[in-house]
């Protein structure tokens, strides 16, 4: 699945030159916590955040202990963000983006390595679309079960082809037996982990009725 599957694409924008009184309304009115920020042109300049907000002098922010290890500029720059009218120089500029064609897993990736609830999507250039957390929240709902397999042998062969994937699962001897939709897993498989996703990965191949764990027992010849 890709970021244009699952993107919000009717996005609502501000300009650099509108009030943060302004933007703090629209995000209030639709139930937002982050806009984009866009030149007349159509190009992505910033995104404004409640973090970006939270810092506001009108809330208290920015008190001397606040900036006391920061230089000048750095004190001068924080004193602008929070005290600024203008969006332009309350958001935060030059913010993380994602190409259209980006699988969502990329997304889930960046969200989690830069602490963030939304991502940009552009396209040459031009903001087209946003993705959030729900966003990724409603694709997970949204997916379904792998439909390859069907009867027993495909779905041994399916778990067999899975194990050997990114799962953690790879090099260790599972060896997979299937009955009546019912996989059976046997093998040397030492932690709770392991075991949790073999079953895990199991019960993702559609067809499977169940998953029965044998680790202790020896594997039937």
């Amino acid at each position: 699945m890709r970021v244009k599957d699952v993107m919000t694409s009717v996005v609502l924008k501000l300009s650099p030159d509108n009030s943060v009184r302004q933007a703090a309304r629209i995000m209030l009115d639709h139930h937002v916590s982050g806009l984009p920020v866009v030149d007349d042109t159509g190009a992505l300049v910033g995104i404004l955040s409640e973090g970006d907000l939270i810092r506001r002098t009108e809330l208290g922010g920015g008190g001397l202990t606040a900036d006391a290890t920061l230089a000048a500029d750095e004190r001068a720059h924080a004193y602008v963000r929070r005290s600024s009218w203008r969006v332009g120089d309350a958001m935060t500029a030059d913010p993380v983006t994602i190409d259209e064609d980006a699988p969502i897993g990329r997304v889930a990736a960046l969200m989690q390595e830069r602490g963030i609830k939304r991502i940009p999507v552009i396209s040459n250039g031009v903001l087209i679309g946003i993705v959030s957390r729900a966003d990724l929240l409603q694709a997970i709902l949204s997916a379904r079960q792998d439909e390859t397999a069907t009867g027993d042998d495909a779905i041994r062969r399916s778990i067999l082809i899975r194990l050997g994937e990114n799962t953690g699962l790879e090099g260790l001897d599972i060896k997979v037996a299937v009955s009546d939709g019912v996989v059976h897993l046997w093998g040397n498989v030492e932690t709770e982990d392991c075991r949790k996703a073999a079953r895990i990965l199991s019960e993702g191949v559609r067809g499977v009725r169940g998953v029965v764990e044998h680790y202790s027992e020896p594997y039937p010849q």
